[in-house]
């Protein structure tokens, strides 16, 4: 793979929703788009797809102008964005072949798309009847029925118990590999993203606030030293004579990261003044507690 932008936005706005959006998408990755439920994501992806006009900014698919190009752009990209559309009273494998035709591709992939998303055992029955997971994977079967070089997920796995996505990630994670495909997915779900993607972008209220890989936004993870002691005043004021700078929190003096040897030094130096050190822990915060704090929330989603 060429490793080029499948997808590149600049300044991409719509009023009062998404604010100069400069995504990156490159070929082969799986981009997890992240954010809390009305950031703006479901937007972002239906400008993309020529669903919803921007107010400004420019869109580049396949380094093409979707405006000038898009019934080319949309034969090589699937989707599904919101929630999955099927006609209730037809079957799985009916609602299928209405998409095969729109598609012109080949019966053997509605056998292949049904088998991924294992649904063939229900393509006899109405889509009416099934179950809420088994409409997201219908839709996601709709998405793939072309094998397109780029796929569009908006919450995939949406009403799906946890062991349908832990199939669905695995799927999800061996479709570049396995059909050269670039996925863009997004979701309100950390520990999903977290498990399939190779690149994400955190949106937070229509704002771009992180783009990168995974290891670069862990990274930015530096971590603090948490020194408990049995006087914690008298130490506190030690080491800011040393010129250090200790937080007091949740009865632990807290300081920034620091080199090994400086820890044993401080350690030495308490002790030699008769301050008694009962723990020293480093701790990082985990990637939930960093998406917490680029969004500005301290709830959990």
């Amino acid at each position: 793979m060429s490793n080029a932008a499948v997808i590149q936005t600049s300044k991409l706005t719509k009023k009062n929703r998404i604010h100069e959006l400069d995504l990156e998408v490159r070929e082969g990755e799986i981009y997890g788009f992240l954010g809390p439920n009305g950031a703006g994501k479901t937007t972002t992806l239906k400008m993309l797809l020529g669903l919803v006009k921007p107010s400004a900014g420019t869109i580049r698919i396949f380094g093409e102008n979707p405006a000038k190009h898009r019934s080319a752009i949309l034969r090589r990209t699937g989707s599904l964005i919101e929630s999955p559309s099927y006609y209730g009273h037809l079957t799985g494998l009916e609602n299928l072949r209405v998409v095969q035709r729109l598609r012109d591709v080949p019966d053997k992939n509605v056998e292949e798309a049904l088998r991924i998303v294992r649904l063939e055992k229900h393509r006899d029955k109405k889509a009416e009847a099934y179950s809420l997971g088994m409409k997201q994977r219908l839709g996601i079967a709709m998405a793939l029925l072309s094998f397109p070089k780029l796929l569009i997920l908006d919450e995939p796995t949406n009403g799906l118990d946890p062991a349908g996505m832990e199939e669905l990630r695995e799927l999800i994670r061996s479709f570049p590999e396995r059909f050269g495909m670039t996925v863009l997915l997004s979701s309100h779900l950390l520990p999903e993203i977290e498990q399939i993607a190779t690149s994400v972008g955190i949106l937070n209220e229509g704002r771009l606030v992180f783009q990168g890989s995974l290891e670069s936004l862990r990274a930015r993870n530096r971590g603090e030293l948490r020194i408990a002691t049995g006087d914690n005043a008298a130490a506190a004021e030690l080491l800011t004579t040393r010129g250090l700078r200790p937080e007091l929190r949740e009865g632990r003096l807290v300081l920034g990261p620091l080199a090994d040897r400086d820890v044993a030094e401080i350690n030495r130096l308490l002790v030699a003044r008769g301050i008694p050190v009962t723990r020293i822990e480093e701790r990082k915060k985990t990637l939930e507690e960093m998406f917490l704090e680029l969004t500005g929330r301290e709830r959990s989603l």
